[in-house]
């Protein structure tokens, strides 16, 4: 049966924890340099409306390793949405490729990709979600925690599309997750509601930094401006001038807290150099994890 890699919610617990086990075993089998090959003879489809340096590298790298070849389509090959229909890019590609990665702005146009397609499409990041980092932020989780036991998140900044796709995950993985940021920058309701309609998870609304980061095992935050608000730089510099993860903040929460970031980082912005540099601070093994749970989610979608 066809399957995309779209939402996290997507996927059940048992689906998501088959994806991190074989995500570590991939890993393993990379850094010990082990003979794999899934995809020999095969193609990736990798198309950008939105440039990245660790998507493409990590997609390009981990699928040429497995043994197949990954194909760089940025904006000015195909203008998704503008130059050419969506649905006809969808289709013209499943007959090349065997799989399609897409990082685009619009939501809709992953939506509109995947149904069209006869091979599996995976959501490389659009303006609503990005789910392959957070099972890359999850994995590494795991990795230094050894479990996933009263996990407590707190998210420093915009509800953005970091924020919904953590909170899929607590929509099927339980845990206390905060996002704490100033008002008007709230994540999107129907999420937020789906974590709730759960019963599993907790989520709190916060505009207070040091009560929202009580207890916290995580403090995770991301730019101001994503790509696409850049005009609004300076304007969000002065409104989340509080929400700023500095050194004060994680010594505040009153137990050993690992930093996370999905880079890349403004340093001095969101977060400050010496908490990027900081014993506690994980965010390259996160950025490396990309590769690895990208590599499991492939493999998954065609097995």
């Amino acid at each position: 049966m066809l399957r995309h890699f779209l939402h996290i919610a997507d996927y059940s617990k048992d689906e998501l924890w088959d994806i991190l086990h074989l995500a570590k075993e991939i890993k393993t089998k990379f850094n010990n340099r082990e003979e794999y090959k899934p995809f020999k003879d095969q193609s990736l489809a990798m198309i950008f409306a939105k440039p990245s340096a660790r998507t493409r590298v990590s997609f390009e790298t981990g699928f040429t390793w497995m043994g197949g070849h990954a194909l760089f389509l940025g904006p000015n090959d195909i203008g998704i949405g503008k130059r050419e229909a969506i649905k006809d890019i969808s289709r013209l590609f499943s007959r090349y490729n065997d799989l399609i990665m897409a990082r685009l702005f619009d939501h809709h146009h992953i939506l509109e990709l995947a149904e069209h397609a006869s091979i599996p499409v995976i959501n490389g990041l659009t303006d609503y979600n990005h789910p392959c980092q957070i099972m890359a932020d999850i994995l590494t989780v795991w990795e230094h925690r050894g479990n996933l036991d009263d996990l407590k998140i707190t998210y420093m900044g915009d509800g953005n599309n970091i924020v919904h796709s953590w909170l899929q995950l607590a929509s099927i993985f339980p845990m206390h997750f905060v996002c704490c940021g100033p008002s008007g920058f709230e994540p999107d309701e129907k999420t937020v509601k789906k974590v709730k309609e759960s019963k599993l998870s907790t989520f709190e609304l916060s505009r207070n930094p040091k009560s929202a980061v009580d207890g916290a095992d995580v403090i995770y935050t991301d730019v101001w401006a994503s790509m696409g608000q850049k005009e609004e730089v300076e304007k969000r510099k002065k409104i989340f001038a509080d929400y700023q993860v500095n050194e004060t903040l994680m010594e505040s929460t009153g137990k050993d807290t690992m930093f996370m970031h999905c880079l890349p980082a403004e340093r001095g912005r969101e977060v400050t150099d010496g908490v990027m540099e900081a014993s506690y601070s994980i965010v390259f093994d996160e950025a490396e994890n990309r590769l690895h749970a990208q590599n499991a989610i492939m493999v998954t979608m065609v097995n």
